[in-house]
Parts: C-alpha cells; structure tokens; sequence
C-alpha cells in the first residue's frame, strides 16, 4: 500500500471529482493522503475533508507564495492545529523563484510556523525553492529540527541538492520526492533520490500539479503516487513492495499515528 503524504484535494478541480478520486486511490492500493493547508481562508475547506474521511489527514499553514492573504500568527497556528485530524503544520517555507522584492516578510512567516510546530509537537512540511541555503538557515536557528527539540518534518517535493537533502536529514527531517522524479529531464534529482536512505524517504503527488509518468501533462491525482514509488524502487532495485511499506511506516512514524491506522 501507498499514502500520498502531500495533495491538494480541496482545490475545486478535485473536490468536485471526489467519489472517482477516492475510488482511484482504492483501486491503486493507496489508503491514505495528507491534504496540505495553503492559506487560513481554505482552511475550513482542508479540514472538512479530513473530518467526512477516515482515511484523509490535514495540515494549517499559510503557503510562502501566498503574499496577499491573511497572515497567520503562532497563537493562529496553534489554536488551528488542536485537531487530532489537524497532523503537521504547513505548507510553510521559502520561494525565492515566484516572488523577488525584499521577502523579509516571507522569512518571519516561516519563523512563525517553526515556532508553532515546536510549540505543537507536530511537524513541519516544508517548501524551498531558490531559496535553499536561507532555508536550512533558519531551519537551524528556530530549532525545527528534532536534533534540537523540535518536531522534524518533511521536506515537500523535493528539488533540491544532495547537500541540502543531507542537511535536512541531519535535522530529522524525511526527504519527499514527486512525480518530478519520474521525468526524463530530471537525471539529478533522480542521482539524489538514489543516494537518499528509504528510511528517509516519503512520497507524494502535490496534487492537482505534476502528474508523474505515465500520465504526466494531465490534473495529478493522490491514486497516482504508486507510479512514484514503483519509479523510486526500479531505480533503487529494490521490489516495489519494499518501497510502499518503508515510505508507508515513515509516514506514520513522522506523523505520530498508531500502526493500525494504516489500513482503512
């Protein structure tokens, strides 16, 4: 069995296809799904699904692209987060490729969701993109890292360098690869994912965006991540099998979930 530890089912474009989204993910084995929060006014929306399904997870967490939205305190956060369906704090980090301009703004908002994961015990789930070294900075600095007390994470659709995988690792945090991984063109993310441990390795879709092969160019959906982890285990030469269950109890053992959940 497969979890998608990352998607975005609230977006209209899957929500209003829920029965098929569900039944696919049954059909392709994959029991559960993390739906990531991208701003506090969709919230209740994340949270909704998580409470009608059993078998949906979700996060709070204000998206580092989001520049117009209502900004979100620590006191937010946590209040937010008092859920037992509510497991990670996030989608939070830094995006230097969309937005350029002084985004000190950006940075003390990421400080703010550190703050809250301590605060919390729930972990993280991170975004980085041209951004990676500030990234890691202040990954350091607020203590999110379960090496310094925190509650550790994942590092969402992972792009970036072995370097910056390594130094996540070093923090607690798991190492999350998409369907980017199963494209032609992305020969050095695959050297990184084949040098990431599986014991720190989760997998994910980032539904609606980055369908993997074989259905790359169409909405992305959670029933699709297998076709990550079967990527992930031609390339390790490992049997898929081992790469669903090891992915599987990674996600359960980051989150903080009993065992038995597992299986719907």
């Amino acid at each position: 069995m497969y979890i998608d530890s990352h998607c975005h089912i609230n977006f209209p474009e899957l929500s209003a296809r829920m029965p098929e989204i569900l039944a696919k993910m049954a059909q392709n084995q994959v029991t559960h799904a993390l739906c990531v929060s991208v701003d506090l006014p969709d919230f209740p929306q994340v949270l909704a699904l998580a409470e009608t399904y059993p078998h949906i997870y979700a996060s709070v967490g204000v998206h580092p692209d989001y520049e117009d939205t209502p900004e979100p305190s620590v006191d937010d956060l946590i209040r937010l987060s008092d859920h037992p369906k509510i497991i990670a704090i996030g989608e939070t980090g830094l995006d230097y490729y969309r937005l350029q301009g002084d985004l000190e703004w950006q940075r003390e908002r990421f400080r703010r969701h550190i703050r809250a994961s301590r605060a919390t015990g729930k972990p993280l789930i991170i975004h980085t993109r041209a951004a990676s070294a500030d990234t890691i900075r202040i990954m350091q600095e607020e203590g999110a890292g379960t090496d310094a007390g925190g509650a550790g994470g994942v590092m969402h659709c992972f792009t970036e360098s072995l370097a910056v995988a390594e130094a996540a690792i070093a923090m607690g945090f798991y190492i999350s690869f998409s369907g980017i991984v199963t494209f032609k063109s992305a020969k050095e993310l695959q050297a990184v994912a084949l040098a990431v441990p599986l014991s720190s390795t989760l997998i994910e879709t980032d539904s609606p965006y980055l369908a993997p092969v074989p259905h790359r160019g169409k909405m992305n959906e959670p029933g699709w991540v297998m076709h990550v982890g079967e990527f992930l285990a031609n390339l390790k030469g490992v049997p898929a099998s081992q790469v669903a269950q090891q992915t599987t109890d990674n996600f359960f053992n980051l989150f903080k979930l009993a065992k038995d959940q597992a299986h719907v």
